[in-house]
């Protein structure tokens, strides 16, 4: 198994990219949003999950283990294949991912090529329920994985080697923060993500108080 690969990039195509490690190259499949921040001759890191089916053995890569989670819940989706996760992911990013799928939205999942109203209905019905757990792994998992002892003179590949803004640690912590005082509250996971998630889309403060008010706020409104 395959977890982890910190290498040089050689090159970088339409849907994988070529990174070089212990004299060995390996084809790593990426989402868009992934290869964007790999740079032909510069370090990178990527969480990995290999894939193994009768007619190929297939490699994936992450910037982050929140991103290859969110991969592994899609692909259980019957007709979800790891490409068109992949696809979900490189069109909506991770955080998009976790807010479509707390508020039970498929019009954003059908942003993802590939994905037409029934599969991406069958996505929001599977999945919201079982968002909570990976939105709830908090700064740790969105942190991008980190560069060691490759070409450290070079520095790391933007976005993908270098640690995670402040701004987006601190959003990732308080997410999670709420997510846990709204559920010992006494509130299901599924409900105390999508009124998070809602939270965030009406511009909150991004602490764990400001969204734990807002996100009270909303569901007081349900009632």
């Amino acid at each position: 198994m395959i977890g982890k690969i910190t290498g040089l990039v050689d090159y970088v195509a339409e849907d994988h990219a070529l990174i070089e490690a212990g004299g060995v190259g390996y084809v790593v499949a990426c989402s868009r949003r992934t290869l964007a921040g790999l740079k032909p001759g510069r370090p990178a890191a990527l969480y990995t999950e290999f894939v193994v089916r009768e007619d190929a053995m297939l490699l994936f890569g992450f910037p982050t283990l929140a991103e290859r989670e969110w991969h592994r819940l899609l692909t259980g989706v019957q007709g979800v294949g790891a490409r068109v996760a992949l696809g979900v992911l490189g069109a909506l990013g991770p955080e998009a991912v976790g807010r479509a799928l707390a508020l039970g939205d498929a019009t954003a999942i059908r942003a993802a090529p590939g994905v037409g109203p029934k599969l991406a209905a069958r996505i929001v019905n599977e999945l919201r329920d079982k968002a909570p757990a990976v939105m709830a792994l908090g700064a740790a998992a969105a942190r991008p994985a980190q560069v060691h002892a490759v070409a450290p003179s070079q520095g790391a590949a933007p976005g993908v080697a270098e640690p995670a803004p402040p701004e987006d640690e601190h959003r990732a912590a308080s997410l999670s923060d709420a997510l846990s005082a709204l559920t010992n509250l006494g509130y299901g996971e599924g409900e105390a993500a999508a009124a998070v998630s809602a939270a965030l889309a009406s511009g909150a403060e991004a602490t764990p108080q400001g969204l734990i008010r807002a996100a009270l706020k909303a569901l007081a409104a349900q009632v």
